[in-house]
């Protein structure tokens, strides 16, 4: 009697697993997963797409990629920031203040790690599409009691038109309902440890290049035109599951910011 073919074990997919795809043979790490496919990006940065299922290997060993199943935990849930979840917890309706940042970039960063939270407390965040805004944007506001209005902003360091930015704003007439903090990061990219994607440090790009293409050519990422760099920053993102992602000098300034706007 012909012995059957034993069946391949069923392996849940998880970030940084790496398999290979028998077909091809491209091997890489798991960067994400969803509607049935999972990503997988090689040691050289490229990412490809395959269905889930079988067909991948595991040092050798065929196996079978299925989506996690989800567990009953009875530990207290936590958000990605850290704090522990409230269960069944609806969103309220949104403070008068709010958090601005200075693109959709750095926005998208605050809510992948502090989103649960921010829902929670009911405080919208918004983006500025550059610091340069900063001052018309809140005299449309009007800051005031019960509506501040707390400010990342990148690059606060001595001497950087950010900080001039951020004194005047302080001086002015809503400085008593307005937080300006920073980080000192070129760019909100730079707050994402490096380790995160494979390295020991960001590239350090020279002065007259702007700094995202430079990065992406550095790390031979592709930087053509815009919707390179879009990807790339998608690319970024995906590798940020939690606060421990993050640099610390990134961290506690949006905690800061939370607690100004949230204040009684």
């Amino acid at each position: 009697m012909q012995r059957g073919i034993s069946k391949p074990a069923r392996v849940p997919v998880e970030p940084d697993l790496v398999v290979e795809d028998a077909a091809t043979g491209f091997t890489g790490a798991v960067v994400s997963y969803g509607g049935g496919l999972v990503h997988l990006e090689d040691r050289h940065g490229a990412v490809r797409a395959f269905p889930l299922g079988t067909g991948f290997l595991i040092d050798g060993a065929r196996v079978e990629l299925v989506k996690p199943v989800a567990t009953t935990q009875s530990a207290p849930k936590r958000t990605a920031s850290g704090s522990f979840a409230v269960e069944d917890a609806r969103a309220r309706v949104a403070l008068p203040s709010r958090i601005v940042v200075e693109g959709r970039h750095d926005a998208e960063l605050v809510e992948r790690v502090w989103g649960d939270d921010l829902r929670v407390e009911g405080v919208v965040v918004e983006y500025l599409a550059g610091v340069d805004h900063l001052e018309d944007v809140l005299r449309e506001f009007q800051p005031g009691t019960g509506r501040r209005v707390g400010v990342l902003v990148d690059h606060l360091v001595a001497g950087s038109k950010e900080s001039r930015i951020a004194d005047a704003v302080a001086r002015g007439p809503f400085g008593a309902h307005v937080l300006v903090v920073g980080h000192p990061f070129i760019d909100i990219w730079q707050a994402v440890k490096p380790a995160r994607l494979g390295m020991t440090a960001w590239p350090v790009i020279e002065r007259g290049t702007e700094w995202k293409h430079g990065v992406c050519e550095a790390l031979g990422w592709p930087h053509a035109d815009q919707a390179d760099i879009a990807r790339a920053w998608q690319r970024i993102l995906s590798r940020v599951d939690s606060f421990a992602d993050l640099e610390p000098a990134l961290l506690g300034r949006v905690e800061q910011l939370i607690d100004f706007v949230t204040a009684p």
